[in-house]
């Protein structure tokens, strides 16, 4: 034990041999070239770290982009973006997404289908929209893959949703007494092709 506390004790005075050596050295030069390799690295950052990025991808990006008419891709443009209308002086109505999953007795007591509480397991999203002074004729509901559009006279709401979805296999409930809209809609998950038996 003494013997690795004298070893670190002399490391630590040759470092300190070293770092008092430089600084009483010729000055003014070594001060430069110093500041100079301190302002090459700061100019560094995350970006810089591995091999450099390939220019044969961007030249050919470039390249479309020169040769097309369009402004855009369709890739880059957000689903739901038609909707923006900044003029459109209606409140957003308060809403809440749910995630729901169907759980039986054989899920709770004994877990054999390997079902957890997490966002992963989820089949479905629910989506509460309070609509006060609405009726269920006013409502104007449109629903795609990762947008929800819905339009009353004093209400509108562009939702992103958080999932993807099947557009096409939800269903939407109007409850009066509450003045809610409840609209369930499937997710589209990646591991829906696998079957747990």
């Amino acid at each position: 034990m003494e013997r690795l506390e004298v070893s670190s004790a002399q490391h630590l005075q040759a470092l300190s041999a070293l770092l008092s050596a430089q600084q009483d050295g010729d000055g003014d030069d070594d001060d430069e070239e110093e500041s100079k390799n301190v302002t090459a690295y700061a100019q560094l950052g995350p970006g810089h770290i591995g091999p450099p990025p390939k220019k044969d991808k961007e030249e050919s990006t470039a390249y479309v982009k020169k040769n097309s008419k369009d402004i855009w891709n369709e890739e880059e443009v957000a689903e739901g973006s038609q909707y923006d209308d900044l003029a459109d002086p209606r409140p957003q109505p308060e809403y809440e997404i749910i995630l729901k999953q169907s759980v039986g007795t054989e899920d709770l007591f004994l877990g054999l289908s390997g079902k957890d509480p997490s966002s992963m397991c989820c089949e479905a999203m629910l989506v509460k929209i309070k609509l006060p002074d609405a009726k269920a004729t006013d409502v104007v509901l449109d629903v795609k893959e990762k947008f929800l559009d819905l339009r009353t006279p004093k209400y509108k709401l562009g939702l992103h949703l958080p999932h993807p979805i099947h557009s096409q296999e939800g269903k939407a409930k109007f409850f009066t007494d509450r003045e809610e809209l409840e609209v369930t809609l499937l997710l589209k998950r990646s591991t829906d092709f696998i079957k747990i038996q």
